[in-house]
């Protein structure tokens, strides 16, 4: 059975992943869980880690991965815990954007994004990269972190609200929790928007479009390179 603490740190660990793509540092824990020391963390990550529900990635500064999540329904949830958010019903909300129209009218409050070009098969990020082309994008629709603007290219995923020509705003990442939408590359060639799942040893690429079929890629062919945050539409 996990402590309390351990409990709240793993549920302060999974939602700041979840929102911003990066792991919290040991100060912002220390604080989260009104903790005097800085030790007393690592102890607790420690725990989590010998449980199996968290692993720090090596050769990275902040870099934790959520494993796996505890069940209400068994011992590895302390029954003090119930004032705790379940990081369980959180994950079964599906990640979809915030859009805006294009024209939005506050431009007062307005961040310039490079906008690198058309997301589509067989284009590395990397080739996209063009610092001359900017758009607009309110600034409540970006957290912390670097972010860059694509536009979408075919309607792989409609059913997440996603469409073609769509300028999607991403944070820049590499590291993402199930179910997040984010921008992979496969094969150091390929970048594509799709759905992030992973199961027994591969990363599945899943598009929201019945049309198209999940691919399922071994984890050293895939690199996170962002998340979606917000999208703009031109109606």
């Amino acid at each position: 059975m996990l402590t309390r603490k351990q409990y709240e740190l793993l549920v302060y660990i999974d939602n700041y992943l979840r929102d911003r793509g990066i792991s919290p540092s040991f100060d912002e824990m220390k604080e989260a869980l009104d903790l005097k020391s800085k030790s007393g963390i690592h102890r607790l990550i420690t725990g989590l880690e010998e449980r199996g529900f968290i692993r720090r990635l090596a050769h990275r500064a902040r870099a934790l991965e959520v494993l796996r999540l505890p069940d209400n329904s068994n011992d590895d949830t302390p029954e003090t815990a119930n004032n705790v958010t379940s990081i369980a019903n959180a994950r079964k909300t599906p990640h979809r954007p915030t859009t805006v129209p294009t024209a939005f009218s506050d431009s007062n409050d307005a961040i310039s994004l490079p906008l690198y070009g058309r997301i589509a098969a067989g284009t590395p990020i990397e080739a996209l990269r063009d610092q001359s082309t900017m758009v607009q994008v309110p600034a409540a629709l970006l957290g912390t972190g670097d972010h860059y603007a694509l536009e979408v290219s075919g309607d792989s995923m409609i059913e997440a609200g996603i469409l073609d020509g769509d300028t999607v705003l991403i944070q820049r990442c590499e590291q993402a929790h199930d179910g997040t939408i984010v921008v992979a590359l496969v094969d150091d060639s390929e970048a594509t928007l799709k759905r992030l799942k992973r199961g027994l040893g591969q990363v599945m690429l899943e598009p929201a479009n019945a049309r198209y079929e999940t691919r399922s890629l071994s984890p050293d062919r895939v690199r996170i390179q962002g998340r979606l945050v917000g999208l703009l539409r031109q109606y």
